[in-house]
């Protein structure tokens, strides 16, 4: 049937195609002595999950004896689409021992005799080769909540395309687990880091009145000073007529650009002429480590400035803390900080476009202990911003390897 593109050294037979059903059995095996309580749920993201976990609540019945029980190693069909699923999502149980599935599943084990690798039918089903066989079967229409219609008989009459090398099919498997494995670690520590730095913005500034923060780094004694942004800081509220837009020029940083502590370039392209610039930017033009605010769609929106080649849009504030008084990179992080942006959330006003006026938020407190502390505040709030887009970076990127490796190691 052909040959993949891309292909482990050694190998040159070409491919076969085999029915689903000639190489696994279908379980239906009911949970009748409730070996397990454990209900699962199949997402394209997770695989076979517990639905407490994926849902934050259980959906399955209390009686959960009529359901299906899966063990380990084997799995499951779910016929719900979605956007990350058009056809449906077919996974191996891998986190549990065993758990239990609605009987809407269609659940499977490789035979003992197939001469088929578990981690390549894994991969196989990361593809999207195999929808065309779903396609096929599908009946018209769908039924509840997108269920696709499919009886399993015909489901298990579908082909999958197998390299006729078990030692080919070992060496697929291997290396998708393994590039699996580096995503999930690296979302693992992305997520990690997120946690750590939402921790410490709570606990590194005074909370509820209080004068000192719980989290303190050693040397630095002595209460925080609490004073108003107008007083500490100096401002540039970009409001006025909207500048007229051209395809290329001076990049135009609208709110949508405006991210969780950064300019995002690519969520937005807007460009001014240098001609126009000057007329625009009267106010005050931006500098590298200024930090903007967004006043409206969205609103209480952060970044700090990391090119003066720039121009701000409308809905934008600009803040530069006064010399030696106030860090720009601690403003941002204040600024980005639960207690500050509940309470812009208090503050703002509007319908379904919640916005804050700059003459109100300028009036608002920001607490600050001496330069030098504020210094390594910032610093060591932006080393875990750091390392979360340098895993979140790393993760991007193996999952595009994977992608084109799905896409040309199979036929």
């Amino acid at each position: 049937m052909g040959k993949p593109k891309i292909r482990f050294k050694g190998f040159t037979e070409e491919w076969e195609q085999r029915k689903l059903g000639e190489i696994v059995e279908r379980i239906t095996r009911k949970n009748q002595d409730l070996v397990s309580t454990l209900p699962l749920t199949i997402s394209a993201q997770y695989g076979l999950i517990d639905q407490n976990e994926f849902f934050d609540k259980r959906v399955a019945s209390k009686d959960v004896s009529g359901y299906y029980l899966v063990k380990k190693g084997e799995f499951a069909y779910n016929k719900s689409t979605s956007s990350d699923a058009p056809w449906g999502a077919v996974k191996r149980l891998d986190r549990y021992e065993n758990g239990v599935l609605s009987t809407l599943y269609i659940v499977f084990a490789i035979n003992e005799n197939a001469e088929i690798d578990s981690d390549y039918l894994v991969t196989y089903y990361d593809t999207d080769l195999w929808h065309r066989g779903i396609r096929e079967i599908a009946s018209e229409g769908a039924r509840n909540h997108g269920l696709l219609n499919i009886a399993p008989a015909d489901f298990f009459e579908t082909s999958l395309s197998v390299p006729q090398d078990i030692e080919e099919q070992k060496a697929i498997g291997k290396y998708f687990t393994e590039l699996n494995a580096l995503i999930t670690l690296h979302q693992r520590k992305c997520d990690e880091t997120k946690k750590l730095k939402k921790y410490m913005l709570q606990k590194m500034f005074p909370q509820n009145g209080m004068k000192v923060p719980e989290i303190r780094f050693e040397g630095f004694t002595g209460d925080w000073e609490q004073r108003k942004l107008i007083d500490v800081c100096d401002y540039v509220d970009y409001r006025g007529k909207t500048p007229t837009k051209i395809d290329c020029g001076i990049f135009l940083v609208t709110a949508k650009n405006v991210k969780a502590g950064y300019i995002d370039y690519e969520s937005s392209k807007e460009y001014i002429s240098e001609d126009n610039y000057e007329e625009v930017m009267h106010r005050g033009k931006p500098k590298i480590g200024d930090v903007l605010i967004t006043t409206e769609a969205p609103c209480g929106n952060v970044a700090q400035v990391d090119s003066s080649n720039i121009a701000l849009a409308q809905r934008i504030i600009k803040y530069r803390g006064h010399k030696n008084e106030i860090d720009n990179t601690y403003l941002k992080h204040y600024m980005l900080a639960p207690h500050f942006q509940k309470l812009l959330f208090e503050k703002s006003s509007g319908g379904t476009v919640q916005g804050i006026k700059g003459s109100i938020l300028h009036q608002q407190y920001v607490m600050y202990p001496r330069y030098a502390e504020q210094v390594k505040i910032g610093q060591y709030l932006d080393t875990l911003d750091h390392l979360i887009t340098l895993h979140q970076r790393k993760r991007d990127e193996l999952v595009k390897i994977k992608k084109y490796m799905l896409q040309n190691m199979f036929v």
